[in-house]
Order: structure tokens, then sequence, then C-alpha cells
């Protein structure tokens, strides 16, 4: 049972279930049946993820909103929706349930962090990057964005996958002209 978030009551009615993200979450659409208004809920399995190491040796359960934050701040104004940063969420909670290791250390997390990352946009990942890495001085700056204008940029990357995938549409049609039979 679903309370309403305008009126309280509990009977709500679902009027449009589907899948959501990379299909780890059920988004519904509700309508209260007292008041009348609509809403979205989005459904996600609980998972039983391993505890995390902090640097400071403290053991701590993982917190998914600490996740998303960090990765909200560093995308703060910067052209990524947010099922962008949602299936970047997910890859990093998939990660952690295929850790067969037991618990996970913090910088790891870090690490899948800056990966996906990596892939969505340079800007959010240097931010990222000098938060997580301690970075002290300019140096450090300038060292992690040489090493990033050696890479292709994240749009050339997802163009190049969707050539891969045979999706790419820009490809000029061969002409047909003087090849007839």
């Amino acid at each position: 049972m679903m309370r309403c978030p305008y009126c309280g009551a509990l009977d709500t009615k679902v009027t449009d279930s589907r899948l959501h993200g990379d299909g780890d979450q059920i988004r519904r659409r509700r309508t209260c049946l007292t008041c009348k208004e609509r809403f979205t809920t989005f459904e996600s399995v609980e998972l039983n993820l391993p505890r995390i190491i902090k640097r400071d040796g403290r053991r701590v359960s993982f917190d998914g909103s600490k996740l998303r934050a960090g990765i909200a701040r560093a995308m703060e104004k910067r052209p990524i929706t947010t099922e962008q940063i949602d299936i970047a969420i997910n890859h990093i909670k998939r990660k952690l349930m295929a850790n067969v290791e037991g618990d996970v250390s913090a910088e790891l997390i870090g690490e899948w962090v800056l990966e996906e990352l990596k892939g969505l946009d340079q800007v959010a990942f240097v931010r990222f990057a000098s938060v997580y890495r301690q970075f002290e001085d300019v140096q450090a700056f300038h060292e992690i964005i040489e090493r990033l204008q050696m890479e292709p940029t994240p749009e050339i990357r997802r163009k190049q996958h969707d050539f891969l995938d045979g999706k790419e549409a820009t490809q000029p049609q061969a002409s047909k002209k003087g090849h007839e039979l």
C-alpha cells in the first residue's frame, strides 16, 4: 500500500508501470482515489550490499544517497540527465553485488565512480577526482587534464559505440549510379 503524498490517504491506484533506467527499477504512475492527485513512485529491489571500509578503518553500511549526492555534486550544471546518473549508480551497485570478497573499501568505490564519470563527462570527472584524490596543488589538476586530453571525449566514445553497434546513421550512402548491371 502506498500513502498519498498530498492528502495521506492509503487508497491509491496504479495507472501505469514501466521499467526505468537499466531495468533495475519500476516506475509507477499512481492516482489517489481520495484527492485525485497523481504522483510517481520508483520501486527497486533492496539489496544486502557489502559494508564499506572507510579510510579511517571504520565499517559502515552502504548508503546510496551519499553516492548519489557525490555524483550529483560533480555533475552540477553539466549536461547529464538524471537517468544517466541512475544508470551510473546502478553500474556501481552491480559491482558491489558482484564483489565476493566481502566488505569493500571506500577507495575502490571512488575509483568506480571515477570510471563512470569519465564515460559521462570530463568536467565532472575532474571535479570528483579533485575531491576524491585530494588535489593539493595546480600541478595535480594539470596532470589529470593532460591525461584526459590524450583520450577521446565521452561524446566521441558514445559515437564510436553507436557505429560499432550498427546505429551510425550519418554514414553517406554509396551512389548506385554507374553500378547497375
